[in-house]
């Protein structure tokens, strides 16, 4: 063995995983993983671990994997996550843990991304549950939103005592985890649903369809209902559109509501009838993750699918993984271009897109290049479908009802990095609701920082 190289992780053929929603990435094996396990330095001054947002004990549960103490790895990690099987899965470990490696200085990182998945699987297949808080200290607190950060916040809270409710807008509990992100790269009923479950055995309950805001209100749960602290991981729901002519026609979506529709009403699924997509040609504008997301989706809806981003390919926001994974099953990547008009038939429908040509010009406040475009470049393009991945932000709901919840100008929550308190007592936020659209284990970091910073508020009350 060649401990300079990982070992390869198996995956569906592209051409296969374009045509199904089964998970593109088969993970490792035993064999596999204890192989991987083995190249760990074991440093003791373990970087990946500073560039874990959840401060997962990474070396410690690697040598667990390596000694085939499975579910003593398991036991590390839940220390720290709540939703291991997610994060193996979903985190962009490159920019983190990995990309943080030691090993990775001179030959391939270690793959701790894939490791943790194994871990989380194999505890799922063998019914191992996370350690629950030997005794209940008697206080509540309410969590708003069942995403990760809300999931994170409510199992670091009930491994401490605490009697935690999760109020969820929607039916099905995850947030982002059921409706956001597609079924290929997280399985729902395998992986979602039993992560739920899991911090569900924690003691923590879970009330769907509660709409904060409406139902009741942060005020009412702090005054009437009997809680004592109130964490605020609402997520970011509220997408961004252009504002260029033709946006409001038939066949045009944010890429949030294109890939709820085909999460919670079951698009992928045979016997399920979605209306998606109207036609045969869609054009998914943006560069992130989401816009990955939507676009192989689409494609795998049976259309061919083009992304469309005003910048070139080094600086696409979205993860190298899924990038090349688009690529290999067959989107086409349509770069430096803007859209500047919707086309729309007689109908009312999408019957094309304009778009006008980029050039890199000098770089943004953030280090950039900021896209120009090319006088006289624009041209048209036939589609049925445009979906709209451009970000998004907070629904103003909550803040809106809520005395004494200061928002900035984006309608983001202001809470402090280092406890996630906001303006009004009692009450914290992490995560989409505060920093804006991001990733989710930053917003499970934000869940964890608000628990700690919950329990030391309730501690010294």
């Amino acid at each position: 063995m060649d401990v300079m190289k990982r070992i390869p992780v198996r995956e569906q053929e592209p051409q296969v995983r374009a045509t199904n929603f089964e998970e593109v990435c088969y993970g490792y094996n035993k064999e596999e993983a204890v192989e991987e396990a083995s190249r760990c330095l074991n440093c003791k001054n373990a970087q990946c671990v500073k560039g874990c947002p959840v401060s997962i004990d990474i070396p410690a549960f690697i040598q667990q994997v390596k000694n085939e103490n499975f579910e003593e790895a398991y036991q590390i990690i839940s220390e720290s996550s709540a939703l291991p099987a997610v994060c193996g899965r979903v985190c962009p470990q490159e920019s983190q843990c990995e990309g943080k490696c030691i090993r990775g200085i001179k030959g391939d990182a270690i793959s701790i991304g894939k490791l943790e998945r194994f871990v989380a699987d194999t505890a799922r297949e063998n019914n191992v549950k996370p350690k629950k808080a030997e005794k209940m200290n008697g206080k509540k607190v309410a969590v708003i939103g069942s995403g990760p950060a809300g999931l994170t916040c409510a199992g670091d809270l009930a491994k401490l005592g605490y009697e935690v409710t999760i109020f969820e807008a929607l039916h099905a509990a995850g947030g982002v985890l059921s409706y956001g992100i597609p079924e290929f790269r997280l399985p729902k009923d395998k992986v979602v649903a039993a992560e739920i479950e899991n911090v569900k055995s924690l003691g923590v309950k879970i009330e769907t369809n509660v709409v904060i805001g409406k139902s009741t209100t942060i005020d009412e749960l702090l005054e009437e209902e009997g809680f004592e602290a109130v964490f605020i991981g609402s997520g970011a729901g509220l997408p961004r559109f252009m504002g260029i002519p033709g946006e409001q026609a038939n066949g045009v979506f944010s890429a949030n509501e294109f890939l709820t529709r085909n999460n919670l009403m079951k698009a992928f699924k045979e016997g399920y009838e979605t209306p998606i997509t109207r036609g045969k040609r869609v054009v998914v504008v943006g560069g992130g993750n989401v816009a990955m997301d939507a676009a192989r989706t689409a494609l795998r809806l049976g259309a061919e699918t083009h992304i469309v981003y005003r910048r070139g390919e080094e600086e696409l926001p979205a993860r190298k993984e899924e990038v090349h994974h688009a690529k290999e099953e067959g989107i086409i990547f349509d770069l430096l271009q803007n859209p500047t008009e919707i086309l729309v038939d007689e109908d009312g429908w999408v019957k094309g897109i304009r778009l006008i040509k980029m050039e890199l010009g000098e770089p943004d406040e953030s280090g950039r290049r900021s896209p120009v475009e090319i006088p006289g470049s624009e041209y048209e393009i036939p589609c049925d479908t445009v979906i709209m991945s451009l970000g998004t932000s907070p629904n103003p709901l909550i803040s809106s009802t809520t005395i004494g919840l200061d928002v900035n100008r984006r309608k983001c929550i202001i809470a402090s990095e280092e406890t996630g308190a906001t303006s009004k007592e009692g009450v914290y936020a992490g995560g989409d609701a505060v920093t804006g659209a991001a990733t989710v284990i930053l917003a499970m970091g934000a869940g964890k920082t608000a628990a700690k910073g919950i329990h030391e508020f309730l501690s010294n009350k």
